[in-house]
């Protein structure tokens, strides 16, 4: 189990912006925004994976208007 301290003012931010997004808790809510984090953070590698791919796939080829 993890235990954070938040200022009075942080939590009361928390506590409503949980609220406002439908969670029963505020622990519910930052949850939610870790996993949400976890996968941004893996799309990102995915994302940059392939991109890496396409650099290193071959000659480069010039784009032009035609």
């Amino acid at each position: 189990m993890l235990n954070i301290s938040l200022s009075d003012d942080l939590e009361r931010v928390i506590t409503q912006q949980a609220e406002q997004a439908g969670f029963d808790t505020a622990t519910d809510y930052l949850v939610h925004l870790v996993l949400r984090e976890q996968d941004r953070l893996a799309q990102q590698a995915k994302i940059e994976a392939l991109l890496l791919e396409g650099l290193e796939s071959g000659e480069p080829v010039e784009a032009t208007d035609e």
